[in-house]
């Protein structure tokens, strides 16, 4: 799994930070992307990416605000234009369907393969055998959710060698082992996928949270996650205007992940007010709380692998 984030700016966009849009790679799970919000202008950030349209199989809306919806319509425009046809879902509060469609009205816009809208409620928004994913009301000053995707135990790996010893031979028979398969061979003998093969592995949990300010729902869906990935508009010394705006100081953000026992945190929803020089001291108040943060920059892009969060530089 990898996140790459587009846009990590609140409100308007600035020089340093375009508005907010994270894609999150599942190319190695399902071949897919999946995209929590899309702010203005998100189509042109994935130019500078390897991020395919077509690949983009569902979307998540946190809420209505515009800079988190506004890049919406080009980016459901290109991604017909780059000959997208496979059903892309849209989940998002309600409003979301009549306010896309009624752009694509006005602007007599045609797509060459159909949306399905899921207007969000609370809780599971999504499951099947891979993944289930929650949606959870937050506190910001219009409604406003927050996502856990959690990934199903994987299957464990196939014990080859203990396999052989039990007369398995080399081939499809192996393969349907691995998958959980019972399979009888040839001398009649009956061989069990659960003597052959390791315990099943646990998945990852990655929450998104919209903007929010400091909440008990925050805490609820970030609880034991690998990795939250949390608003910080303000720091600790604007934290009398972050509750009154629905938002969270980098403090916050940090609280939660403490309080919800999660791995990492990546701070997100960066106000312009700070300028890059600022930054350092925004992680660094962060880690005082909690040690592993990270602070995302439009274009960083981290991996989940062997239980650590690793950040390309």
């Amino acid at each position: 799994m990898q996140l790459q984030f587009l846009g990590t700016g609140a409100g308007m966009p600035s020089k340093e930070r375009n508005t907010s849009a994270l894609a999150l790679k599942l190319l190695e799970e399902r071949g897919t992307v999946w995209l929590f919000d899309c702010g203005e202008a998100t189509q042109h950030q994935i130019l500078h990416t390897t991020i395919r349209p077509r690949k983009v199989e569902k979307i998540f809306i946190t809420h209505l605000h515009g800079d988190h919806i506004f890049g919406l319509p080009g980016f459901l425009s290109s991604r017909s234009f780059l000959g997208g046809e496979d059903i892309l879902t849209i989940y998002g509060p309600k409003g979301l369907k009549e306010w896309v469609t009624s752009s694509f009205n006005v602007s007599k816009t045609h797509l060459t393969y159909p949306i399905e809208y899921v207007e969000v409620q609370e809780g599971v928004v999504f499951e099947d055998e891979q993944f289930i994913v929650n949606a959870q009301l937050l506190e910001h000053v219009i409604p406003c959710y927050g996502y856990r995707v959690e990934q199903k135990p994987l299957q464990g790996e196939l014990l080859i060698e203990k396999a052989k010893e039990l007369g398995v031979p080399k081939g499809p028979l192996l393969g349907k082992l691995k998958n959980g398969e019972d399979i009888t061979l040839e001398d009649g003998r009956t061989v069990y996928s659960r003597d052959v093969t390791a315990p099943p592995k646990k998945g990852f949990t990655i929450t998104v949270l919209g903007d929010t300010k400091y909440c008990d729902s925050a805490i609820k869906l970030s609880e034991n996650a690998n990795i939250v990935v949390h608003e910080a508009t303000f720091d600790h010394k604007t934290e009398h205007l972050a509750a009154s705006y629905g938002h969270s100081t980098n403090v916050e953000a940090a609280r939660v992940a403490k309080e919800a026992n999660a791995g990492f945190l990546i701070l997100n929803h960066i106000s312009s007010r700070f300028l890059p020089h600022d930054l350092e001291d925004l992680l660094l108040e962060a880690k005082e709380i909690f040690p592993n943060s990270f602070i995302a920059h439009d274009f960083s892009h981290f991996e989940w692998k062997n239980s650590e969060l690793l950040e390309d530089k």
